[in-house]
């Protein structure tokens, strides 16, 4: 009786098995002339510093370190969140929003909203939740929307931050999870370890002060992802 042989592997084949990346946010290269593989990140993150958005609410407008703006919207899907009551940044106590992404360069970011921006984002996460999913699995879209009030009989305008969402790729879902899995996701200046959290998701801050400044002859610092 014939025994079935196999067909040996085309090139291309051996090279799409070579060049899967090990972890869905590397992209896998091969040097044709070496044979070598090398894996490079997606995305740039130093842990404990990513990006800066600020959420203008004066002007209805985002931007990068107070200084780059970048328009009345965003749209992302976060990598890690966190829903707390803390004081940070010297504004007093106050409940907060705090949601990581990465942008459209592959820079990890972090934006803060807080108040009824806040109350906006349960809005969003309520329905997400019955319907089986989490932020980390679609795209959000936030938007500032315009706000009036009157105060002793003059008209001021403010800003809201309002959210909805689409589906997102499963590649990018996939992506962010895992980089997330593999990083600490927080920020410096808003950890301080007294938050009432109410949820959060992949948020992974230092489980102790000596992880943030290594005494000389400790174990090296966590890796920057490039």
């Amino acid at each position: 009786m014939a025994t079935a042989t196999k067909a040996p592997a085309t090139p291309a084949e051996l090279t799409a098995a070579t060049t899967t990346p090990s972890r869905a946010y590397l992209t896998a290269m091969l040097d044709e002339n070496t044979g070598e593989v090398t894996e490079a990140s997606r995305f740039r993150y130093l842990p404990g510093h990513p990006r800066q958005i600020r959420f203008d609410a004066k002007a209805g407008q985002f931007n990068i370190n107070g200084i780059t703006q970048l328009g009345p919207a965003l749209s992302f899907i976060p990598l890690a969140w966190r829903i707390f009551s803390d004081d940070i940044l010297n504004m007093g106590r106050k409940l907060w929003a705090e949601l990581f992404y990465a942008d459209d360069k592959g820079a990890v970011c972090a934006v803060l909203f807080h108040g009824y921006s806040v109350e906006n984002l349960y809005r969003l996460i309520e329905p997400l939740f019955y319907d089986e999913l989490t932020l980390a699995d679609v795209v959000v879209h936030v938007r500032a929307m315009k706000k009036e009030t009157t105060k002793e009989g003059k008209k001021a305008t403010y800003y809201l931050a309002e959210f909805s969402y689409e589906p997102a790729e499963l590649s990018e879902i996939l992506a962010r999870r895992d980089f997330a899995q593999d990083f600490p996701i927080w920020r410096e200046e808003t950890h301080t370890g007294a938050a009432e959290v109410r949820t959060h998701h992949g948020y992974s801050p230092p489980s102790a002060p000596a992880q943030l400044e290594p005494a000389p002859g400790d174990a090296a610092p966590v890796p920057l992802a490039a």
